[in-house]
């Protein structure tokens, strides 16, 4: 929406700069310059620079020849830092004793929205492949469900089962979906070998694997409506996927030793020595955003909240670089 907004303003721009041009010649009303300095401000200098160029059009008036390339510069400037917040995909990296008796490497990917590095999902899958995991997590909202588009997740997921076994939980954007489009798009990646682990147990050599579907989380209203499956025992190393991290009252109550989560991408603004400002739920400050946090319980729960690697409405991340997680438990 932000690289639309951009285009749109700078067509803007270049008409409106080309219009008043026109009205200069014919000597009739004027565009106010006012107006004209703010389509520059407001995103549209570089079209305004371009229709001053081509229609030879305030070139000799100070407030203009200045301005506008001060502001072509200054907002280049900040589309680049901007574009690299956004993009450049770091790795975090965990070591965990949850007792299970040998180590296992699991990559987490969180919050994909259907967002491709280059022209493919390849950079993402060769830093994966380099990793070299036992398995990959995708905790929700590998698609977006206000923008509805599965190729580029489907070419992940076709990627990722080539590296390790994959385990996925819906997160809110998978349940915005029509159940039409989403029970087609769940046929198409299981046929490539993707597990759906919505409110489903597993033992991976030994790893109790849980995931919890984000309808269900959704609908639960309180931890203790949840009946999908019970606690488990303390003698298992239990791993439980969730999209939505602010249910640690389920995640201790069923006694995950560890939790995987996202959902909050990293609350888009991360400010130095107070946390991430805002959730995609409007919550300021929101208590859980990034990192390992100590939840608590009888098994000493804990969790890990992923900043996750796209973006949905809001398509901003300052000091907040997407993120792939990357946990050795033993």
């Amino acid at each position: 929406m932000f690289w639309i907004y951009l285009i749109l303003i700078n067509i803007v721009a270049f008409i409106v700069y080309g219009i008043d041009k026109f009205k200069a010649q014919k000597g009739s009303w004027r565009v106010p310059e006012r107006f004209l300095i703010g389509l520059a401000v407001f995103g549209g200098s570089l079209g305004a620079g371009i229709s001053m160029l081509v229609f030879r059009h305030k070139i000799r008036k100070r407030k203009f020849y200045i301005t506008v390339p001060v502001l072509i510069l200054l907002q280049a400037a900040l589309c680049a830092w901007g574009y690299y917040q956004n993009n450049h995909l770091t790795v975090s990296y965990y070591e965990l004793d949850i007792g299970l008796g040998h180590e296992m490497t699991i990559v987490q990917v969180s919050d994909l929205h259907a967002k491709a590095f280059g022209k493919d999902p390849g950079n993402l899958l060769d830093e994966i492949m380099e990793i070299k995991p036992d398995i990959i997590v995708v905790t929700g909202d590998a698609v977006d469900g206000q923008y509805p588009s599965f190729d580029k997740a489907e070419s992940f997921f076709e990627g990722a089962v080539k590296i390790a076994p994959v385990y996925y939980i819906s997160g809110n954007h998978e349940e915005m979906l029509s159940e039409s489009s989403r029970d087609e798009y769940y046929e198409k990646i299981e046929k490539m070998g993707v597990i759906l682990a919505d409110d489903q147990v597993f033992n991976v050599d030994g790893l109790i694997i849980a995931g919890i579907g984000d309808l269900t989380l959704t609908r639960l209203g309180t931890p203790e409506r949840f009946k999908i499956f019970d606690a488990f025992s303390a003698d298992d190393a239990v791993l439980l996927l969730a999209h939505e991290p602010d249910h640690t009252d389920l995640y201790t109550r069923l006694g995950a030793d560890l939790v995987l989560a996202g959902h909050v991408h990293g609350g888009q603004v991360i400010i130095p020595g107070v946390g991430g400002l805002l959730s995609p739920d409007v919550e300021f400050f929101p208590d859980y955003y990034e990192g390992l946090y100590e939840a608590g319980g009888e098994a000493d729960t804990r969790m890990i909240v992923s900043r996750g690697i796209g973006n949905s409405v809001l398509p901003l991340r300052i000091n907040n670089y997407p993120e792939l997680v990357v946990v050795t438990v033993k």
